[in-house]
């Protein structure tokens, strides 16, 4: 068994034209045998936001702390602690920081794609 703060797990930082002030640690992935998913925790700063992409797997992502909002389709949905999303392949997806502190959430993905 892994028991641990994620925040102990060194972060990948991410700043440039695509993604803006993320914070990325993969905190359960092929190093710890995980052998279906793998789980990253990723911490947006205030005006920071992910890459607008698409992919050929889905991933699940539920919102810890912060606020902020997910592009899904052309619109803008608020996500707040509690916010629970499901992307399915293909679909093209963002996520922002629109609040005064961290965005903070965990996104899970399936094994054998890259894990950040």
């Amino acid at each position: 068994m892994k028991i641990l703060h994620y925040a102990s797990v060194a972060p990948t930082y991410v700043d440039n034209d695509q993604a803006r002030g993320i914070a990325a640690r993969v905190v359960i992935g092929k190093d710890d045998g995980a052998s279906h998913f793998c789980m990253r925790m990723f911490e947006i700063a205030p005006g920071g936001y992910s890459p607008k992409h698409a992919h050929a797997w889905d991933h699940e992502i539920f919102i810890h702390s912060g606020e902020g909002e997910a592009y899904d389709r052309g619109a803008w949905h608020p996500v707040y602690p509690g916010t629970v999303l499901f992307i399915a392949p293909g679909e093209e997806h963002q996520i922002r920081n629109t609040g005064g502190g961290k965005l903070v959430f965990a996104c899970l993905i399936p094994s054998g794609v890259p894990e950040l």
